[in-house]
């Protein structure tokens, strides 16, 4: 079995954006981890620990490059994709935490949706995906 396991969102606070992606997504905190050169190897998980999914390795900027790209990874498209098996719970909890929707939810061929943005400014999008 091959799959992508981690994808690198670029970001200006380790502990902040631990905060976030745990309280307000509800993510968990799968790895964090001291590296020789200062820096954290920080993993983040949307799902229970051994469920199939990609992780988020939360790396801190470095450079002004690095620093330019902290919530503009993607040119401004949505660039994430958070699936759920209960829309309406996972809406309604994200805005209870206080993440900013940027539409409202809508219902679609493909499932029920709404683009949010995280902390920094990228686009996700909520998604529970119709029945086959």
């Amino acid at each position: 079995m091959r799959r992508v396991a981690l994808v690198t969102l670029v970001v200006d606070d380790y502990d902040e954006a631990i905060r976030f992606y745990t309280e307000a997504l509800g993510f968990r905190l799968a790895e964090d981890a001291p590296r020789p050169d200062g820096s954290r190897w920080v993993v983040v998980e949307p799902g229970t620990p051994g469920s199939p999914g990609t992780g988020l390795l939360l790396a801190r900027a470095k450079g002004d490059a690095q620093r330019a790209r902290v919530g503009d990874q993607t040119g401004g498209r949505v660039g994430f994709f958070l699936h759920t098996d209960d829309f309406a719970r996972d809406h309604a909890r994200m805005l209870a935490a206080g993440v900013t929707f940027l539409e409202e939810p809508r219902h679609e061929p493909y499932g029920s949706v709404a683009v949010f943005q995280d902390l920094y400014g990228n686009r996700w999008d909520l998604l529970q995906p119709a029945a086959a």
